[in-house]
């Protein structure tokens, strides 16, 4: 059996890249429409839930050509290491976004607070493709990047579930 050239794998993932995005802009047009159609029922908390789940699945359609995108690339020890040395680097903001989301808005921009909710929001995603990307590395320079890289975001959604957590759970005096 031969193996699928380089630029196919590319043009294939440039493909499944160019499908998912017709279908999210169109599941978003569709909820936007019926947005404007129906104003008061868009005001309520299980529209919003609805949008909540809508963003997740469409960051999940996103995810499958990516993992077949970093698989594809991890051939390529240069590339690879640049990528996962830009993984570990990204990986920092992670901490950064938590730690200006907790000082709270009394000493941050709003605009700077939902930035960094978006971020760590997007931090389950981001741990998953920081995931793939370690399994999937062959060289040993690739692997460590990736593996600091996974540590770091990692810990920081560990934090931010138990600062959530201890947030929520009442003080007994």
């Amino acid at each position: 059996m031969n193996p699928i050239p380089w630029r196919t794998q590319l043009w294939l993932i440039a493909l499944g890249y160019a499908v998912f995005f017709v279908v999210a802009a169109f599941l978003l047009f569709v909820d936007h429409l019926w947005e404007l159609n129906n104003p008061v029922d868009a005001s309520g908390g299980m529209h919003a839930f609805g949008d909540t789940a809508l963003y997740f699945f469409l960051a999940c359609l996103f995810m499958i050509p990516t993992v077949f995108l970093i698989w594809a690339t991890a051939k390529f020890e240069t590339f690879y290491t640049a990528y996962s040395k830009f993984l570990l680097g990204f990986s920092l903001s992670a901490p950064i976004c938590l730690s200006v989301f907790y000082i709270g808005e009394n000493y941050v921009a709003q605009s700077l607070g939902f930035i960094c909710l978006f971020r760590l929001l997007g931090s389950p995603f981001i741990l998953a493709g920081m995931g793939i990307s370690r399994l999937v590395a062959r060289f040993d320079r690739a692997k460590r990047f990736a593996s600091y890289a996974l540590l770091i975001e990692g810990l920081t959604l560990g934090v931010a579930v138990a600062l959530v957590i201890h947030a929520a759970v009442p003080v007994r005096r």
